[in-house]
């Protein structure tokens, strides 16, 4: 049977899903955006908070919403009205990550079986906020089995009115050994960006595949042309899969970490701005998207 447990750290709050053996764990932190903490699959650890890495540096794990990756100066239009986000990426004068990675996520659902845990979190917008003056639902249902994680995001639209949204995800996945890692995934569109990280353009793209991350420094984004991103290290073998079509991915490596974020995406830096990947969401209408890592542990 599958267990959960509960604890409060210096007044942040966590929540443990593992198997009876705990040799599979994923531990979520409700203060910080429902955001997974750490995952354990067969010992192995799959997901890293990036520890001391400050979590404002990296945002390890953190849901994207409503937008994913930057938008330049943290200024949008929408329905002839400029908006202006806090810019909360100093040095560029950005806007980065969105809304929900800080707020708190109340746990309103458990489910514990023989074969799997499974826990809903909840947040809901119920303030108006001048950058971005919409009501809106956030739900996380995360699903542990003993070799694989599930993570549906639902958006609902609670208020009167249309909005404009991306979504993302931002996991940073353990490698053990980065340069003898690689990935495996189909693209021929890479997205250029300028010096503060903003998408500019769009190019055709030849990388070779497997994709090695030998020696490697990764800050890039690409045009998926499926729904799928396979990550090979010398410990697990993994493979991330979405539920939409349409698809983007960015790759990034923190510095000094052997860890690599593989962030599954919507849209693409400035979405709000350049259009791509962006939707509308109208009222009282939801989204989904369901990302699932399937790991085979070596």
């Amino acid at each position: 049977m599958f267990r959960i447990d509960k604890k409060t750290v210096r007044g942040v709050e966590f929540i443990e899903l593992r198997s009876s053996d705990s040799s599979t764990k994923l531990c979520l932190c409700l203060n910080k955006g429902g955001s997974v903490d750490k995952l354990k699959i067969k010992n192995r650890t799959i997901i890293t908070n990036l520890h001391p890495i400050p979590f404002n540096k990296c945002y390890p794990s953190s849901i994207l919403f409503p937008f994913v990756n930057r938008i330049k100066d943290g200024v949008y239009n929408f329905k002839n009205k400029k908006y202006q986000f806090y810019c909360n990426e100093k040095s560029a004068n950005n806007a980065i990550h969105g809304l929900v990675y800080n707020k708190y996520f109340h746990c309103s659902r458990e489910k514990l079986t023989n074969k799997y845990a499974s826990i809903k979190l909840c947040y809901e917008e119920v303030k108006i906020n001048d950058s971005f003056p919409f009501y809106y639902r956030v739900e996380l249902n995360y699903k542990l089995t003993r070799k694989s994680l599930e993570l549906r995001v639902k958006i609902i639209n609670t208020g009167e009115e249309k909005f404009p949204f991306t979504v993302g995800w931002h996991p940073y996945f353990k490698s053990y050994e980065l340069s003898q890692s690689n990935l495996l995934f189909s693209t021929n569109k890479k997205l250029l960006s300028d010096s503060k990280k903003i998408t500019i353009k769009v190019e055709d793209c030849n990388l070779k595949m497997p994709f090695s991350l030998k020696n490697k420094t990764l800050d890039e984004a690409y045009i998926l042309n499926d729904n799928t991103v396979e990550f090979s290290t010398s410990k697990y073998d993994l493979k991330l899969s979405s539920s939409q079509n349409e698809n983007y991915l960015q790759l990034y490596t923190p510095k000094d970490f052997d860890a690599i974020a593989i962030e599954p995406m919507t849209g693409i830096s400035d979405s709000f701005n350049n259009k791509i990947g962006l939707k509308e969401l109208s009222p009282k209408k939801s989204f989904e998207i369901t990302w699932s890592l399937d790991v085979i542990p070596k």
